[in-house]
């Protein structure tokens, strides 16, 4: 059986522990994304903000898990895990892609209960969750899921012709696509924390306007930022993402 502990431990990694840290930044990964994606982002925060990193089941030393192929569960999930090993302590949290909707549905539940608190929430890279768009990639065949992560560049084509290396990352990527092309937002849910949005200006899959509307699902105050790039325009923008992130927690350091 699993204990307490173990769970907390699998869920949430830490790349670079501080203890007594004023706020902890707990970021959640795109659809096929793993906690490694955010480590680049550690070592480039202001002193006093700890960055934690949320690891889906089913990849890296989860592999042999089974992946979570629904939003809700997967933010059940984290919000226990957040309370388990955070009680009482400030949480800012930060998705990108399909972890912006994991982290929106994880901040709802944390608001909920009593726990962590959760002062910001940062989504990138994802439309507002109220935008239904039909959208059926999970159900297409490897070639298609290879297509559509080339498109977003996400992942390196070269890597994914490789037999092994196809049989390790498309089975959470497809799960990860279910759990996001299925999500249905509850009408009219929102956080009541602060908002910002942020995305690229030539992100294929969503426009400016539509991250803004991320204003309507907080009842808190909301900002925006777009930088230049495609969806994954944080990877040639980190340090302005770091800094971006440490002038807004500002008054928590």
């Amino acid at each position: 059986m699993t204990t307490t502990a173990h769970h907390h431990d699998s869920w949430i990694r830490a790349f670079n522990p501080i203890p007594d840290a004023a706020i902890r930044l707990v970021c959640f990964p795109h659809a096929g994304g793993t906690a490694s994606f955010w480590a680049p982002l550690t070592r480039l925060l202001p002193p006093g903000i700890e960055l934690l990193a949320v690891q889906y089941p089913g990849r890296q030393d989860r592999y042999n898990e089974p992946c979570i192929d629904d939003i809700g569960t997967l933010a059940d999930r984290t919000a226990e895990a957040l309370r388990g090993r955070h009680p009482g302590e400030r949480l800012a949290l930060f998705g990108h892609s399909m972890g912006s909707v994991v982290a929106f549905e994880t901040a709802r539940r944390l608001e909920r209960q009593a726990g962590p608190s959760v002062a910001h929430l940062f989504v990138s890279g994802r439309r507002a969750p109220s935008l239904v768009r039909a959208e059926y990639t999970h159900l297409r065949d490897d070639d298609g899921l290879i297509a559509e992560l080339s498109a977003l560049g996400g992942t390196a084509s070269g890597l994914l012709a490789d037999p092994e290396m196809r049989a390790l990352v498309l089975p959470p990527v497809r799960s990860d696509y279910r759990a996001i092309e299925t999500y249905r937002c509850e009408p009219g849910a929102q956080v009541g924390c602060p908002v910002t949005a942020l995305t690229g200006d030539a992100d294929p899959r969503v426009s400016v306007a539509e991250a803004r509307l991320w204003e309507g699902h907080t009842t808190g105050a909301f900002d925006y930022q777009v930088f230049t790039g495609g969806h994954f325009y944080l990877e040639d923008h980190r340090p302005a993402i770091a800094r971006r992130v440490g002038d807004t927690l500002r008054r928590f350091r």
